[in-house]
């Protein structure tokens, strides 16, 4: 057989040599295209083909701004071209956005570095985003035209289904799968962490600024459909009708609006977010971990010194003015709100919002997330807190995903425009320092030497920065200070 050439369960794929010791399979369908009757519909098997599939090419990006194509269900492989006298550790990637935007064809999401340093296969995977993948509109299904929930949380799951059934023709080990994601990703791992469906799926797990709390109930999120159809124009007695043949182009009009919307009047939700709809995602992620109910597998788990202060430059979808705050804050009690400011000096200041808005969102719940799943598995903490020059005189310092830049290995022309100011030599510090532990962690289940487990007691935490140390329960005050702090559900 070619070495190109890879048989899966639904037929042969040609992969691409992309350079001399690199071999890709890109597009790689693991699930029917969800159009026409599949549409709002639980992912469906490929159908199978003859002959050899060319996957030269990543597969289109789910609808979003900028491009509308619902056959979107395709995923990634990149390996050494090189034989190996046993099967591999494999990564699978899960990409962010706010679960509306992000595709895995991302020139930062490449994985070369990791599989030429790790010697790792590394898989990459779209999947339905926005109001076609995170909205729930079981409420108008009929008998001809039903409507399923949580379809980017299935497909996620469809895809690692997909690589147990077939990595090892790639030469990746399917019991040896690391899934990590950053951010929305990041929440796809912590919930697939405590879905039924995903158990045994993947070996570890790494979640970067994952917000947890980021699940609804099913009023919350029906209520949000509702209004979807609302901005849409569309009467209630016609919604199924309307969301099977509408234009993808209309869901992603009308879905923008609509977390336009929620970011200003309902501050600290997110209605593109896994529901907890009491079968396929029967509780809500927090209460698993909680109770030390989630799959036991061990993780990585942290996020990033000023997550916040990227988001009202860029992405304006945080509590990060005082405005929002308030709203936040209006359905707990007075004295938590009180405390939890405090804890920010400078506030109601630009900065002080803005950390206190990522925090709320990625910070906290992740702490609470590991200080739960620690009692049932190995986990380990980490804050990142590198920021070259340039991002520290932009005052966005250790910001929301520039952790990516040291998991995946930036270089070039990117790389030289981040340290145009200083900070080269960090870069390539805190990238050796990422990439060991996140390499090692994959083959082994232990991070590199030097890291500590995370313990409820002691809260051992990785400082991630030109020089790593290991701190217990940094920012103590600052969360004891959100303690009694509820989430909107």
């Amino acid at each position: 057989m070619n070495a190109l050439e890879v048989h899966t369960d639904a037929g042969a794929v040609g992969g691409r040599r992309i350079d001399d010791d690199l071999t890709a399979w890109r597009g790689i369908p693991y699930a029917a295209p969800p159009v026409g009757p599949l549409r709002l519909r639980a992912p469906q098997p490929v159908e199978p083909w003859s002959g050899v599939r060319r996957a030269f090419h990543f597969g289109s990006p789910a609808p979003q701004g900028g491009g509308t194509d619902e056959d979107c269900l395709t995923l990634n492989v990149l390996a050494l071209g090189s034989a190996s006298g046993s099967l591999r550790p494999v990564m699978v990637f899960i990409h962010g956005g706010a679960y509306s935007g992000g595709s895995s064809s991302s020139s930062l999401y490449s994985g070369e570095s990791l599989v030429r340093r790790g010697d790792i296969v590394y898989v990459s995977i779209n999947y339905r985003l926005g109001s076609l993948g995170y909205l729930d509109f079981t409420q108008f299904s009929t008998p001809e035209r039903p409507f399923d929930s949580n379809l980017g949380l299935r497909d996620q799951v469809a895809a690692l289904e997909w690589v147990q059934r077939n990595i090892a023709e790639f030469g990746g080990d399917p019991d040896n799968v690391t899934v990590f994601g950053e951010s929305a990703g990041a929440n796809a791992v912590t919930t697939l962490m405590t879905t039924p469906a995903a158990k045994g799926l993947f070996a570890r797990a790494i979640a970067e600024s994952p917000p947890v709390a980021s699940a609804y109930h099913p009023e919350r999120a029906a209520r949000w459909s509702r209004e979807f159809l609302e901005i849409a124009g569309v009467p209630l007695a016609d919604a199924a009708t309307w969301l099977e043949t509408a234009d993808p182009a209309d869901f992603v009009e009308a879905g923008t609006t609509l977390a336009h919307r929620g970011a200003d009047e309902e501050p600290g939700t997110r209605a593109f977010a896994p529901v907890v709809d009491g079968f396929f995602l029967p509780t809500h992620p927090l209460d698993c971990f909680a109770s030390g109910s989630g799959h036991p597998v061990p993780l990585i788990i942290g996020t990033n010194r000023h997550e916040g202060r990227v988001f009202p430059r860029f992405l304006n979808i945080l509590p990060t003015d005082p405005t929002r705050i308030d709203k936040m804050f209006s359905h707990v009690d007075a004295s938590v709100k009180e405390r939890a400011i405090a804890a920010y000096p400078g506030y109601p200041g630009r900065r002080a919002a803005a950390d206190l808005g990522g925090d709320v969102t990625f910070w906290e719940p992740s702490v609470l997330c590991a200080q739960g799943h620690t009692t049932i598995a190995p986990t380990y903490s980490y804050r990142y807190d590198f920021a070259p020059r340039l991002l520290r005189v932009l005052g966005l310092g250790a910001t929301h995903a520039t952790e990516m830049y040291a998991v995946f290995g930036l270089t070039g022309p990117w790389a030289r425009l981040l340290t145009a100011l200083g900070g080269r030599r960090g870069l390539r510090a805190v990238t050796d320092t990422v990439q060991s532990h996140w390499l090692h962690f994959a083959r082994h289940g232990t991070p590199a030497p030097g890291w500590p487990r995370y313990s409820p007691e002691r809260r051992e935490t990785l400082i991630i920065d030109d020089t790593s140390r290991v701190e217990n329960d940094p920012l103590g005050e600052r969360r004891r200070a959100w303690l009694g702090y509820e989430h909107r559900r």
